[in-house]
């Protein structure tokens, strides 16, 4: 499933598959061995706080014993730090409300979800209520004709509450299985943003009582650590329900991974690599270490 992504992740063979292959060469959890698991847990992007758990575990494990798995060792050390966290649900409830930055790849990726659904025969609407960039409602709406699927645009400045209570109305005709709706990049510096979103969420619980909706937060891989701050804002604004990890095929190095579930405590559910529509995939936490792993 992830062989497509981590081909396309160059970066990631260079920060976790090599450095972790010389590693596992030895087998003896020594100083020297930590410090080069520590080494690599940094230079990845998994920050400090995650890197020390991982290194915990792992010494935990190894205990007193003068030789040692340490592959098997880190495996079940970065399984542990992704099992820390709810396990995510890659089954979307009706209603989608995709939030994050500018550029986190937002607009894209709700053309991405869109594409899934409706290749299983899932009649969707596209919402289009990032009225503040005029690119991010053309964006959209050229996704939707390329997929042939209907889309709702608000127009430019407009309320986005009020893009979202039309979709609201569309809804309830009865015509869609999915409703997935784009919203503004919300900086951490526009609080009055934050409160628009928070808005939306109270149309959404007004208008449709009995839905519930899946809040899905795109996170930039290449931000590394920057992207903390970002994701706990939003989940005080609305509470977050899964991560979708985008650009996967730049620069990222992937310890993001196993730091957003860590310290945010929030479940990753998608990641993305590419730009075409094809490129999202579930999240599976076995799968992923053992390719890191260069299994």
């Amino acid at each position: 499933m992830f062989s497509k992504i981590v081909s396309a992740w160059n970066t990631l063979v260079d920060v976790f598959v090599r450095p972790f292959a010389a590693l596992f060469k030895r087998n003896t959890v020594d100083d020297q061995a930590v410090d080069e698991l520590r080494q690599i847990c940094i230079s990845a992007d998994m920050g400090v706080k995650t890197t020390e758990r991982i290194i915990s575990y792992v010494k935990a494990q190894a205990g007193t014993q003068k030789t040692c798995d340490l592959k098997q060792i880190t495996r079940l050390a970065l399984l542990d730090t992704l099992g820390s966290v709810r396990k995510a649900s890659n089954k979307l409830e009706n209603i989608v409300l995709l939030v994050g930055i500018n550029g986190s790849g937002k607009t894209t990726t709700a053309a991405k979800l869109a594409y899934a659904a409706h290749s299983k025969g899932k009649r969707v609407l596209l919402v289009a209520a990032d009225t503040f960039r005029a690119a991010a409602v053309e964006q959209l709406q050229g996704w939707a004709s390329r997929l042939n699927i209907m889309c709702i645009a608000g127009a430019s400045q407009q309320d986005p509450a009020a893009v979202v209570f039309a979709a609201c109305t569309a809804w309830k005709t009865g015509a869609y299985d999915y409703v997935i709706i784009d919203t503004a990049g919300r900086l951490q510096t526009k609080m009055h943003l934050m409160e628009e979103l928070g808005k939306m969420r109270r149309v959404l619980a007004k208008q449709l009582p009995k839905e519930q909706v899946t809040t899905l937060l795109t996170l930039d891989s290449t931000l590394g650590q920057n992207s903390f701050d970002q994701a706990h804002l939003f989940n005080e604004a609305v509470p977050v329900d899964g991560i979708i990890l985008t650009k996967c095929d730049g620069s990222g190095k992937g310890g993001i991974v196993f730091a957003v579930a860590d310290q945010l405590k929030i479940p990753v559910s998608y990641i993305t690599a590419g730009e075409g529509v094809e490129s999202l995939m579930p999240f599976n936490a076995e799968t992923f270490v053992n390719q890191l792993l260069g299994d």
